[in-house]
């Protein structure tokens, strides 16, 4: 998900950060284009009589890199994709969370993620989001039942027809998901199984594209499969385009995560808290999960009591369990692998 703050931002206020002293009632929180809508925002600045200064930024190095050359204190909290807190974590950014901010025990277990969010035993971020990286489809375009096998969706039927998230993490996974390759499992002995996975799926599609120009080719008839593609790629077109779906096939789907924090040297540590407390709380959840820049599940389940019959069925609630039972983690390389499957990666887009 890393890619997803480009997502449908027209439109969005951001609030620019000032370099100037702070006053005593701001906080200033690092996010992802999802926290950036008023509707989520609002009823807690309003509740603590703050206003929340918001930057979005896109990727975790980038994050980092901007906190880098940030002073103490400049920054209060951080949205960061799951699977990268440990880096977070190695790099001192982040403070531990106390135990009353992470109420997971209203979560979906599967999300809680222990071992992204506390890698050394000690909280330090808290899963806030998540949905499938799958497949997303044209339902007037294509045979429904070809999207429950993997490799239908990228068969000699849809040459032509197909486009590919850009990110490399989560296709990878689904074409070693299509070898019977657990994600987990994902060793430098794979990477020949699925670049050859890999290689068939580019040369059956038109473009490998960010979310917009995702999202522009399905809604244009340009492409009629997005790979990769899942209810945060699909959700916010529905509308108007009831077509527009989503599906997880059979042999599953890839889970993302993000997660928020509050970050070490904070100046208002415990407003922060409040923040996280309040973006996973049920009321925050729900508003969250249905962001203006991109829905996901909440990882709250008590959200449910604050979404309409039509969120939650735009969101497949009820087909959660399923769902999670089905889908695996995204791929966690050790840094010599991820150098290789970033190598695989690049190839594949040069074919």
């Amino acid at each position: 998900m890393k890619k997803l703050t480009k997502a449908l931002l027209a439109g969005t206020a951001l609030t620019a950060l000032t370099t100037g002293a702070q006053a005593a009632d701001e906080l200033n929180a690092l996010v992802w284009c999802d926290h950036t809508d008023p509707a989520l925002i609002q009823p807690f600045e309003a509740a603590h009589d703050v206003k929340v200064n918001l930057r979005e930024y896109e990727g975790t190095g980038a994050a980092l890199a901007l906190l880098e050359q940030s002073r103490p204190g400049d920054w209060d909290v951080l949205v960061i994709d799951g699977i990268d807190v440990f880096r977070a974590v190695e790099a001192g950014i982040l403070a531990p969370l106390p135990e009353e901010a992470l109420p997971e025990d209203d979560f979906f277990p599967q999300v809680v993620l222990k071992a992204n969010n506390a890698p050394d035993g000690t909280a330090y971020a808290v899963t806030e989001k998540f949905g499938y990286n799958t497949i997303s489809y044209n339902a007037d375009k294509v045979d429904e039942a070809d999207m429950q096998d993997l490799s239908t969706v990228w068969s000699d039927k849809y040459a032509g027809k197909i486009s590919i998230y850009d990110y490399y993490m989560p296709v990878m996974g689904l074409a070693a998901m299509a070898d019977g390759i657990a994600t987990a499992d994902i060793t430098a002995d794979s990477l020949e199984s699925i670049g050859k996975t890999l290689s068939t799926m580019r040369s059956h599609a038109i473009s490998v594209a960010d979310v917009v120009s995702a999202q522009t080719a399905l809604a244009t008839g340009e492409a009629d499969i997005v790979v990769g593609g899942g209810e945060w790629l699909t959700a916010v077109l529905q509308a108007e385009q009831p077509e527009l779906t989503w599906t997880i096939p059979d042999q599953g789907a890839v889970v993302w995560t993000q997660s928020i924090g509050v970050l070490a040297g904070s100046e208002k540590p415990d407003l922060a808290v409040e923040f996280v407390k309040y973006i996973t709380s049920p009321e925050g959840q729900a508003r969250l999960a249905t962001s203006s820049c991109f829905w996901g599940m909440p990882a709250n389940k008590l959200a449910a009591d604050h979404l309409t019959p039509e969120q939650k069925e735009i969101l497949r609630w009820d087909n959660q369990e399923d769902y999670l039972a089905k889908a695996q983690l995204y791929p966690a390389p050790d840094m010599d692998l991820d150098i290789e499957m970033q190598d695989l990666w690049l190839e594949t887009l040069s074919q």
